[in-house]
């Protein structure tokens, strides 16, 4: 039988019991031959004929179907994989875009932010009734750009992630805790946790943020309001699908993943709206309400933590999005704890300072400055080596920490400096800087220093930098 994944042969439809024949015999039907069609091991269709004589299909006609069946399936599979190449090709294309545009305008924020932060400390704009008011409105509206980017990148896949062994369970029950008390009354919020369910291998912040977009979209979803449910579990196993979505080859081991969902009761998704969910700007809401780069933000997140996110949606019935991410290794589980917080830094400390771009060159030195810090400034890795170089033959005392952005124009780049600084100066401590362009954060992860994302303001580079010189 068909829901067996088997043909169907049927010699005589006068005597067939199994299900209803009456239509074909009006039609003159005496026999039949059917074979499913596959997809990925999945039955999606059968190919049948029929013939107005009874006995006519034997085993040199099944071998046929089975062989015209065989090719239909692996015709269908074939188109639906060019298409999914397609969209996968097409979002690569528009994150490469958005990561390279993101970088350039983290380095801008980064020099207006900064120049809005030293002029709020002068006398002559705190003595002023109006000027504080308006640097700090335009500080807010740095800020806003800053999170903008941040969901750029974020969908380009080209943030950096601090990946450690999440609680799954106690993240769920902290967001439907805080969803209960700012969401409409009418959207009634449940969280169904597996028993023992594992921690998850991700960025606890950036999984948090995605979990909070997908439910605001639950709620726009819900005007009238309805069940917003919140469950996890792990995965028994990986489908076909599933495994190529992760880019999982059918041989190749897989860790062990958790399934995290997010279901409503809305207004659901039309098939056209499934297709385009992850694009970034693309939104079905007002104009004025949506970004449109809430989900592309959860996908892009997803996909860099080594996993996926599914959507499984029909207009009129609801939405269910789950986010799909590997369990932690054993190793991860250990990873939990808070860093220490950031001592101050020591009065004279020594930096050198490496940054291509004149104007964020500027403002990084105002702010060490300003720390007390004793700022020794390049614009090339090359001319940052010839320093250090001239110093070693003076005989004074290298610096305490080199500061670098990744991205140092034409010449060479931040990594190979830091490589060079490792292997020559052990003793200088290392704390890069980026705002992330597509092309320079590939491997990231295995960097062995901490990297400080622009825009950056005093405060944060105060942490970081005392961070490193601690540790």
């Amino acid at each position: 039988m068909l829901t067996r994944s088997e043909p169907l042969m049927v010699e005589d439809l006068r005597q067939e019991t199994r299900f209803p024949v009456e239509h074909a015999l009006r039609l003159g039907r005496l026999s039949l031959l059917s074979v499913p069609v596959s997809d990925r091991g999945k039955v999606v269709g059968a190919l049948t004929v029929w013939s107005a004589l009874d006995r006519r299909f034997g085993d040199a006609e099944l071998r046929f179907m089975e062989s015209v069946a065989n090719l239909l399936g692996t015709c269908l599979q074939r188109a639906q994989t060019e298409e999914a190449l397609s969209h996968s090709q097409r979002l690569e294309a528009v994150g490469q875009l958005t990561g390279g545009i993101a970088h350039d305008f983290n380095n801008l924020l980064t020099v207006i932010q900064g120049n809005l932060q030293v002029l709020a400390d002068l006398p002559s704009v705190t003595a002023d009734p109006l000027a504080p008011q308006l640097v700090a409105a335009a500080t807010r509206a740095s800020r806003r750009g800053a999170d903008l980017t941040g969901k750029l990148l974020a969908f380009s896949r080209r943030q950096v992630l601090q990946p450690t062994a999440v609680d799954v369970e106690a993240l769920l029950r902290s967001l439907a805790d805080m969803l209960r008390r700012t969401l409409d009354q009418r959207i009634r919020i449940h969280v169904d946790v597996a028993s023992g369910c594992p921690d998850v291998l991700a960025d606890a912040s950036q999984l948090e943020s995605a979990v909070l977009n997908i439910a605001i979209n639950a709620r726009d979803a819900m005007p009238d309001g309805g069940d917003l449910v919140f469950s996890a579990a792990p995965l028994p196993a990986l489908t076909a699908e599933l495994r190529e979505q992760l880019e999982l080859g059918p041989q190749d081991p897989s860790p062990d993943y958790v399934r995290i969902a997010i279901s409503d009761t809305g207004t659901g998704m039309p098939e056209a709206v499934k297709e385009r969910a992850f694009e970034p700007f693309f939104t079905t809401k007002q104009a004025g309400r949506g970004t449109g780069l809430g989900l592309s933000t959860v996908y892009g997140f997803a996909r860099q933590s080594q996993g996926t996110v599914l959507i499984d949606s029909e207009a009129g019935h609801g939405t269910v999005l789950s986010i799909v991410l590997p369990q932690p290794p054993v190793e991860a589980l250990d990873a939990r704890a808070e860093l220490p917080a950031a001592s101050e830094l020591a009065p004279g400390t020594r930096v050198l300072l490496v940054e291509d771009d004149a104007e964020v060159r500027l403002v990084a030195r105002r702010f060490l400055k300003d720390l007390g810090c004793c700022v020794t400034a390049c614009a090339s890795g090359e001319e940052a080596l010839a320093w250090l170089q001239e110093q070693r033959e003076r005989g004074d005392p290298s610096p305490a920490c080199l500061l670098s952005d990744v991205a140092l124009g034409a010449g060479m780049r931040g990594t190979e400096l830091a490589r060079q600084v490792q292997d020559h100066w052990p003793e200088l401590r290392i704390l890069l800087t980026s705002g992330f362009s597509a092309d320079l954060l590939q491997g990231a992860s295995d960097w062995p220093w901490p990297l400080l994302p622009k825009p950056y303001n005093r405060a944060e580079l105060a942490e970081a930098l005392a961070r490193v010189l601690r540790d």
